[in-house]
């Protein structure tokens, strides 16, 4: 039994940080794990245009702990009037290093998203001509399609047509839910990989929904069946560098949480890289864990992988029931991993 692994310090490769009170409160967790992190530019009002990335990357920055060594990677947030030319000299400026597509509608602070791919077309083909990632939250958002579906019918109807229309675009699937997703990402020809989050490693739909409505349990997109659960943990633990550590990280207030009308999203910041390990550790595959966390994903992204290294030993994480007004992914239990 190995009882302590040392791998390359792990990036995350998306990460709601939110911004004011909030983003003071939790930038520090992400900074502990990780050496770089996708920012998700979903504020209110989203993160447009290059100016309010380098204004969003600045406040972030001055909410970091001294010596962090904390590095946030700006997002675009595409909207059917998006400008190609802004996006791409952003990107050619080291502001973007990639652009998130929302489809309008479909998770928090979306209603700006992209209506239609057709919208955007151009945009997409300047993006595919300099190498800028496309990020993709694949859900549709038609009244007539179940939840449970949603992102097997955007597969179908938006990500498989745009693949054949645009092989040379770059393309990250992410916080895939589904053995839809997996099996699609997995036989594409083209170059596409895939996010997986810890929560959706670790729950089913149960969790949201058995013993009474838990909405600490509920994100977007929404936890499936139980064999959809271990199709994701064959995929992140299988060894393929098509996937990769993406926390999907997104914390909201208690009593937002629990509401009439709960907000989608779960915090797992804090014990992120403790509670991938203990995936990793009951799949028998804690040698695959820095391919996962610290490897393939900079690979996809054409960065250099971090030089400096974290350990984590075998030994009780309890995890709060409560970090301030923000109720933790694993609240109330112990995990078996701690980071030095």
């Amino acid at each position: 039994m190995t009882d302590a692994i040392t791998i390359r310090r792990p990036d995350d490769w998306h990460l709601h940080l939110r911004d004011g009170e909030m983003l003071a409160k939790v930038v520090r967790h992400s900074a502990r794990q990780f050496a770089r992190a996708i920012v998700m530019p979903n504020l209110a009002p989203p993160v447009t245009t290059s100016d309010a990335a380098r204004a969003y990357r600045e406040r972030i920055i001055a909410a970091l702990p001294a010596a962090s060594g904390f590095t946030p990677l700006m997002t675009a947030y595409l909207t059917d009037d998006s400008d190609a030319g802004d996006i791409v000299a952003g990107a050619e400026a080291g502001v973007f290093t990639a652009a998130k597509l929302y489809p309008a509608g479909a998770t928090t602070n979306s209603a700006q998203g992209v209506t239609a791919i057709a919208n955007i077309r151009g945009v997409l083909e300047a993006m595919e001509k300099v190498g800028l990632p496309l990020l993709v939250h694949g859900e549709v958002t038609d009244a007539d399609i179940d939840i449970f579906d949603r992102e097997a019918v955007f597969i179908d109807r938006v990500l498989a047509p745009l693949l054949r229309d645009m092989p040379g675009l770059r393309i990250v699937f992410e916080h895939v839910t589904t053995a839809d997703a997996v099996a699609f990402v997995d036989s594409a020809d083209a170059d596409i990989a895939a996010t997986i989050t810890p929560h959706h490693l670790h729950i089913n739909r149960n969790a949201m929904l058995v013993g009474g409505i838990r909405p600490h349990a509920y994100c977007l997109p929404v936890a499936k069946r139980e064999t959809h659960r271990l199709a994701l943990r064959k995929a992140a633990t299988g060894g393929s560098p098509r996937f990769f550590l993406g926390t999907d990280s997104a914390p909201h207030e208690r009593a937002a949480k629990e509401s009439a009308c709960g907000c989608a999203g779960i915090f797992n910041a804090p014990f992120a890289i403790e509670s991938y390990a203990q995936v990793f550790d009951q799949e028998a595959a804690l040698d695959r864990f820095e391919a996962f966390a610290s490897l393939n994903g900079p690979a996809f992204y054409r960065l250099p992988v971090n030089e400096d290294r974290i350990t984590l030993r075998r030994g009780e994480t309890k995890v709060p029931d409560l970090i301030g007004d923000v109720v933790p992914f694993h609240a109330g239990d112990t995990l078996g991993w701690t980071l030095d």
